[in-house]
């Protein structure tokens, strides 16, 4: 983590420079607003992301974060043209402890993600997308890995596809270059859902809403051991696992759940641990 759960108890009480937030229901929204710039990711912008989803990751009341945009682009990817300019603006968050990485900080999360995608994706902003657990996309957006046009390789954006789909698939993305429609995205496992833009919201709200009906502690005890095993040799998985199950027993949602069934009753879930 770049930001410890000490520095991240609270959002900026005056807000970010480049995202917006809004909490409903154990559901944390964190939208991307710059749309001038096309949601471009310049470095203020990726600390308050990694600062937003730290704060996601230790509030025990953010069940689930939806990932939204502003504007008509979801994500253009890394602003090039900020890279060689200085920052004069007073920074909304801390200086993180290190360089901001996409990838992992999503993977970081252990909280299912839902990606709102309302217009293009491109280049970098593909490890937003890769990254979350849920994409949901209007049927007019597009995605596109346009770097070796410009004699560039999106190396971080071949690691994420690497979990999503096979090798040639993901390699066939960057070496072309060609912009996929949402329904091609979602046959590649890009993309989890495809609606028209007007059910776009009704569809986020279904989702969360399923998914708030069970034990936010079981989701993210699944999601960190999902991330957890990438890590680890073959002979070591299936100890790490059992010892996961024996941990996630002992937790009040576990046993609320057992009670619950027993009980022929829906369980009341308590805060992500």
């Amino acid at each position: 983590m770049l930001y410890t759960a000490e520095q991240t108890t609270q959002l900026p009480a005056e807000g970010f420079r480049f995202l917006t937030t809004s909490f409903t229901g154990n559901v944390l929204t964190i939208t991307l607003n710059r749309p001038e710039k096309k949601n471009a990711l310049n470095p203020p912008m990726l600390n308050e992301l990694a600062f937003a989803l730290t704060y996601a990751h230790y509030a025990t009341d953010v069940w689930l974060v939806v990932l939204a945009a502003s504007g008509d682009t979801f994500c253009a990817g890394m602003d090039l043209k900020s890279l060689s300019k200085i920052d004069t603006e007073t920074a909304s968050v801390p200086a993180p402890s290190g360089p901001v990485q996409l990838g992992e900080l999503m993977a970081g999360l252990h909280k299912p993600c839902i990606a709102r995608v309302q217009g293009s994706v491109y280049a970098g902003g593909f490890l937003l997308i890769g990254g979350s657990t849920y994409v949901v996309a209007a049927e007019s957006a597009t995605f596109s890995l346009p770097e070796v046009k410009r004699g560039l390789f999106p190396f971080q954006v071949l690691g994420s596809l690497l979990d999503i789909m096979p090798g040639r698939t993901a390699l066939d993305l960057c070496l072309r270059a060609r912009s996929l429609s949402a329904a091609e995205a979602n046959s590649l496992g890009l993309v989890t859902n495809v609606v028209s833009t007007h059910e776009l919201d009704a569809e986020i709200t279904q989702l969360t809403d399923e998914l708030k009906q069970f034990s936010p502690t079981a989701m993210q005890f699944g999601l960190r051991a999902y991330q957890q095993l990438k890590k680890l040799p073959s002979g070591e998985q299936q100890a790490y696992l059992y010892q996961q199950f024996q941990e996630l027993q002992q937790t009040p949602d576990a046993q609320e759940g057992m009670a619950a069934f027993l009980e022929k009753r829906q369980p009341t879930w308590g805060n992500a641990t």
